[in-house]
């Protein structure tokens, strides 16, 4: 039998002694562009695409809405894995079938997003409150053949909906299991409970030992995460989201530090890579760049100000042209 997708990842991850690291799927960031960005500055092992919808994937008119999600550059050195939302069957059957078609070598299912216009379509963490239907949305996904992976969070409204949550999703045969330390009633307001990795890695050895378990939540740093592996053995992958936002080097495999000058080349690239993708595969909203400027413009006393201008460009024209006086004012400070 060929080794699929998470093999390769196990192999790699047992060779090096130490756990795989992810870049987490989040909506309206980890697109094409900024995938490469981060592969640039330091890739983890894994990546994933935005949350795409599963009925909207081979939907007569809105397959063309998730085109864009679905984007993968001949540049990019590995595949990111697919990820999938909704809460029909029949439409994560077909669109595992679509995805593959398309090349995708594995699929994600998100039943942990919180989202409230995505829980009151039956997506994401309202799977939690409808087990059955969970279960049903994975037996589909695997009739493409590909692996198929699940993030979820703890519980909807309580820690420990995790207690019959987890046991269930483990007895469904999933690849991996990524669990964000927090309920969807808790979003990110309160520390990740990591008090809990130690339970979680006993139920997953004693109802589905095959299946690889990752965690998620207030991990900014590889170091962090590896720190987390030594000190809870058994745990398989480290998955990292929002802390890409305040150190775009996180995966670094030996941590530097970075001068204002790199951070701006690789906003340079960004939009480079944001110009290539308007004129090689179509329309993308500039606005949709904005949320990346704190990445970059950091480490300066003038560092807000700058920010607030770059919030207010509507070109990467614009935005270069900020970049270059910013460069020049960090000089003349030196």
């Amino acid at each position: 039998m060929t080794a699929d997708f998470w093999d390769h990842i196990q192999t790699n991850a047992k060779k090096s002694g130490e756990p795989f690291f992810s870049l987490a799927p989040m909506e309206a960031v980890t697109d094409s562009v900024f995938r490469q960005v981060v592969a640039k500055a330091a890739a983890p092992d894994v990546f994933n695409t935005e949350f795409t919808n599963a009925l909207s994937i081979t939907h007569p008119k809105a397959k063309f809405s998730v085109m864009g999600r679905l984007h993968v550059s001949p540049n990019e050195q590995q595949r990111p894995v697919v990820q999938l939302w909704g809460d029909q069957p029949e439409a994560f059957a077909r669109a595992a079938e679509a995805v593959k078609n398309q090349g995708f070598k594995a699929i994600d299912l998100n039943m942990g997003c919180p989202d409230s216009t995505v829980v009151k379509n039956g997506g994401g963490s309202d799977l939690i409150r409808h087990m059955q239907t969970a279960a049903d949305v994975i037996a589909a996904s695997k009739m493409a053949g590909l692996p198929v992976s699940v993030k979820t969070r703890l519980g909807f409204s309580r820690v420990d909906e995790m207690n019959d949550w987890l046991p269930w999703l483990l007895r469904q045969d999933v690849r991996v299991l990524t669990v964000h330390l927090r309920t969807r009633k808790e979003m990110s307001k309160v520390s990740a409970h990591f008090e809990l990795i130690d339970q979680i890695v006993k139920m997953r050895d004693k109802i589905a030992p095959q299946t690889m378990l990752q965690i998620n939540g207030d991990i900014k740093t590889r170091r962090q995460g590896i720190e987390l592996a030594e000190q809870h053995p058994g745990l398989d992958g480290i998955m990292i989201g929002r802390g890409i936002f305040e150190n775009p080097y996180c995966f670094e495999k030996t941590p530097q530090r970075h001068s204002l000058g790199e951070l701006l080349d690789l906003f340079g690239f960004q939009l480079d890579l944001y110009d290539q993708y308007v004129a090689e595969v179509g329309p993308k909203r500039f606005e949709a760049l904005r949320r990346f400027f704190k990445i970059y413009v950091r480490g300066l006393a003038e560092a807000a100000k700058y920010r607030d201008r770059l919030v207010n460009t509507h070109s990467s024209d614009e935005a270069r042209a900020i970049i270059t006086e910013l460069r020049e004012r960090a000089c003349s400070l030196s």
